[in-house]
């Protein structure tokens, strides 16, 4: 299974089958957590809470035994960090079969915070469960999808664009390809707020806001979409073989009232 065919497979799970992770998927985990980074160089740290021993429960999931929380400290690029972090561990956790989903808000947060060990200066923008998916979604998840429209997605040609934003980028081959791994990331309520602008072999990543999204506990929440398009992007690269630079550097362009610039990876070669 290609990477594209992994993230388009991948959905949010919140209906478990109840069984706690073998030894080995615990194992497996582990080890991606141990090796995880993003191009920020922001320290993200990551804990695993047993749900019953916590005392952790979120209205919207069924059948969980385990959970993640991810910590980051509160500076710039932090949100983006942890999005591309977090994103890593969730995709890789959907190849050994595991099920996650984003939480930011459904859920008692002090209980979690506490339990995650958070400390002053630090953020634990989300968490997730890591269970088995059950062969059945429950209604409620069944309608939470239909709600936030989980399995549609924008057309490219209102995310890529080429040379000025509004120009649709007609890309092709494994870039073509590229792009549609991000087109499928997962965001905040399916808003998908990533706009890429391709100039030359660069592609400037700016953020498209909506209210709502900005919060003391999370950050901004559209930042860590951010994080999740650029963890993607990075992806589809590496599975290709080509190489890149990752770069925070303005590229002269004043962006509309609402957007505003992330990151910028170029192309090699």
């Amino acid at each position: 299974m290609t990477l594209l065919d992994t993230i388009k497979a991948r959905r949010s799970v919140r209906t478990f089958d109840g069984r706690k992770l073998t030894g080995e998927d615990m194992k497996r985990i582990q080890e991606c957590i141990d090796d995880l980074s993003n191009p920020y160089d922001i320290p993200v740290s990551f804990v695993l809470m047993d749900a019953e021993k916590n005392h952790l429960s979120s209205p919207v999931l069924n059948g969980e035994k385990l959970y993640i929380a991810g910590k980051v400290p509160k500076v710039p690029h932090a949100e983006e960090a942890f999005g591309y972090a977090f994103e890593r561990l969730v995709i890789y956790a959907w190849t050994l079969g595991i099920g996650t989903t984003w939480i930011g808000g459904t859920m008692k947060r002090e209980v979690f915070e506490t339990a995650a060990g958070l400390a002053e200066g630090e953020r634990m923008p989300c968490m997730s469960p890591l269970g088995y998916p059950a062969k059945k979604m429950s209604l409620r998840e069944t309608m939470m999808r239909k709600g936030v429209g989980a399995d549609k997605r924008k057309a490219s040609a209102d995310l890529f664009f080429d040379g000025v934003m509004g120009r649709p980028l007609n890309a092709e081959g494994d870039m073509a390809e590229i792009l549609e791994m991000v087109r499928w990331a997962p965001s905040a309520v399916n808003k998908q707020p990533w706009r890429i602008l391709k100039l030359e072999n660069a592609y400037h990543f700016f953020e498209k806001k909506d209210k709502g999204y900005i919060s003391d506990a999370v950050g901004d929440m559209q930042k860590i979409d951010m994080g999740i398009a650029l963890c993607h992007f990075v992806m589809g690269l590496e599975e290709k073989g080509m190489s890149y630079e990752f770069a925070l550097a303005d590229p002269g362009i004043v962006p509309a009232a609402d957007e505003e610039y992330i990151a910028t990876i170029i192309v090699e070669g």
